[in-house]
């Protein structure tokens, strides 16, 4: 894939050090990396084109629209990638009318212009960095909520955890942790809090506020205390906070210091005792195990915890509310986690898990490249894939409270149409291949269809399989992991009609005949009602159970019942699946939601008309309208 960054920045900044993370990645896995910028104090790996991206006068950005939009049509560019307001302005203009899609990184809340609502001049599919800022985006800027992924920043942590080490300083501090701040003695061990963040803008100003309404008093009681102002010139603080550092310092015999911009920022960190910041910095600091006071340019949390991790995840650590109502640092909150971090230094082991797997470069390189593939699916091929479910094929009708059985005569009667109508059967697993370039899109079939069948029934061998092989077609079935299963306990337990399920060579002669197989959980059970961990269970020993018992890589995974909610979601996607496929819920397009999508159900008596009905592009939209959903 032949991928474009386009920044607008004149000095290093958070998206440069991004870029150049994800193009490293997306380098070494063999993508061709372009970048367009004012300037680049990052290595990347791949080809640099200064342009004036950050100059908004009218005729610099049509000079770089027409830039851009040569460059894409001459280096046969796959998706371009922007990572500012501005950026995302050319960029949509530059791949208007063409068949590259645009994807834009948001990092920060965005003022409502009107012309980006009326053009949406984000593009295909946006990515933020975190959860409040997807509401903001859908709230405020009333964008498409199925066109939002959050994809956390991703960090390098190898790398930051070299450069954290040998700073100077205390490493740890563990072994004087009972001193904390108490008695304010002489003979306390020295300890350090690094307050980091930009000088200027909000951020500044609650700088000024925490240095005023808690730094100081710690200084004036503790003599111990050190103290570090880092990531800006104390000259840009707003209105007196210059002077106040300075007057602090002088007050604290200079164990305030301002040492501003600093290179080797991980070194400061790792020997800092506690750490007062937000965004990028709050990531490094968790990881490195530095306890963090998260004060953002919006709110603050206080002490970073297993308990408000999320909280503190979900606004960036501070620096993103949903709404643009600021919430004034809570002083005593900050002064109480300072304290609590002193007196117990260290991070939590279950934080810096959830922050090395959440944050981690390559994970997230990963699912930067997934949003690239979507976008890419959804502008190349903007029409609804049918994606419909079958159960059972018995010979013959029977009596059963959930009509989930198609006869051998009425599945017969579906094949006929789709091959009458040209349609051409596909798996997820191809569809996949198509969305990674491992196929040719000139390959995708005009007239695609998911034919899916849950559970594995024993009357799927005797007739559907044959049948499908009859008309050339293939398909995706839906298995238990438990292979020892051998009918359908989860309905006939219950009292509904008791069947078989195949065995486990009926099940290898599918995979014989190139049908995908997917997993469907352990014991088919309501996965958004059980506990977290059987849930995680049941997806994560199905997928491997049945790769190990069939020799097949799964990528597919079925909601028991189509029963999902975000939970649920999660867990797949954790577990290694590609899509998850639920019922008669989901987005309009496959895109909308890779792990909630839309199949249609089908029916005992379902002949022409409604498969040509539930095959249709507009089917599911008519489907919510309906029900008014």
């Amino acid at each position: 894939m032949r991928i474009l960054h386009v920044l607008s920045q004149i000095f290093a900044s958070g998206p440069e050090f991004h870029v150049a993370a994800l193009a490293s990645r997306h380098a070494d896995l063999g993508h061709e990396i372009l970048v367009v910028s004012d300037t680049l104090t990052a290595g990347v790996k791949g080809e640099f084109h200064s342009r004036p991206i950050a100059d908004r006068r009218y005729i610099q950005r049509l000079r770089n629209i027409r830039f851009l939009r040569k460059l894409i049509r001459e280096k046969d560019v796959d998706v371009v990638h922007a990572h500012s307001r501005a950026a995302s302005w050319v960029s949509f203009w530059a791949t208007l009318g063409t068949r590259v899609p645009l994807v834009s990184t948001i990092h920060g809340r965005q003022f409502p212009h009107a012309s980006a609502r009326l053009f949406d001049i984000y593009g295909d599919r946006v990515m933020a960095v975190c959860e409040n800022l997807r509401e903001h985006l859908a709230g405020e800027l009333r964008m498409r909520p199925d066109k939002i992924a959050v994809v956390r920043n991703g960090f390098d942590f190898q790398r930051l955890g070299r450069a954290g080490r040998g700073a100077g300083g205390q490493r740890d501090g563990d072994a004087e942790a009972g001193h904390g701040l108490g008695g304010g003695r002489s003979g306390d061990a020295p300890r350090s809090i690094a307050v980091v963040g930009r000088t200027n803008g909000p951020k500044g100003r609650n700088i000024v506020k925490v240095v005023e309404g808690v730094i100081r008093p710690l200084l004036a009681e503790h003599r111990g205390l050190r103290v570090f102002v880092i990531g800006g010139d104390a000259r840009d603080l707003p209105g007196d906070g210059c002077t106040l550092l300075e007057r602090v310092a002088r007050e604290s015999g200079g164990r305030l210091e301002t040492p501003g911009f600093v290179e080797d920022l991980a070194r400061w960190l790792d020997s800092s005792n506690v750490v007062i910041c937000a965004g990028r910095v709050a990531v490094e600091a968790l990881y490195l195990g530095r306890p963090v006071i998260a004060v953002g340019e919006d709110m603050s949390h206080g002490l970073v915890t297993g308990a408000n991790l999320g909280e503190a995840m979900a606004s960036n650590f501070g620096d993103i509310l949903p709404t643009s109502v600021r919430k004034e640092p809570d002083l005593d909150l900050i002064r109480a986690g300072i304290e609590a971090a002193l007196a117990s230094p260290g991070v939590p082991a279950p934080v810096r898990s959830v922050i090395a797997r959440e944050y981690e470069a390559g994970a997230v390189s990963a699912e930067v490249l997934r949003v690239y593939e979507s976008a890419r699916m959804k502008r190349l091929k903007p029409r609804h894939m049918p994606v419909l479910m079958y159960h059972k094929v018995p010979d013959a009708p029977f009596d059963t409270a959930h009509r989930i059985f198609i006869t051998k005569a009425g599945l017969r009667g579906h094949l006929e149409y789709f091959r009458k109508k040209g349609f051409t059967p596909i798996t997820f697993k191809e569809y996949d291949e198509f969305a990674r370039g491992v196929r040719d899109m000139r390959d995708f079939p005009s007239r695609p269809v998911v034919l899916t069948f849950d559970d594995g029934y024993r009357d799927n061998f005797k007739n559907l399989l044959p049948m499908m092989k009859e008309f050339g077609f293939r398909g995706v079935l839906f298995l238990l992991g438990d292979a020892a299963a051998d009918y359908n306990f989860w309905d006939a337990d219950g009292g509904d009609h008791h069947d078989a399920l195949m065995s486990l060579e009926a099940k290898k002669a599918f995979v014989a005949a190139g049908w995908e197989i997917g997993a469907h959980s352990m014991t088919h059970p309501d996965l958004t009602a059980i506990d977290p961990d059987r849930a995680r269970w049941e997806i994560e020993e199905s997928k491997k159970r049945l790769e190990d018992d069939l020799g097949v890589e799964v990528v597919s995974f079925a909601y028991p019942g189509g029963d999902v909610d975000e939970r649920v979601k999660r867990l797949v996607r954790r577990a290694g699946f590609a899509f998850g496929v639920s019922t008669d819920t989901g987005g309009l397009h496959i895109e909308d939601d890779r792990f909630q999508v839309f199949r249609v159900n089908m029916f005992p008596g379902d002949g022409w008309f409604q498969i040509r009905k539930k095959s249709s592009h507009w089917y599911r939209k008519y489907y919510r309208w309906k029900r008014g959903k």
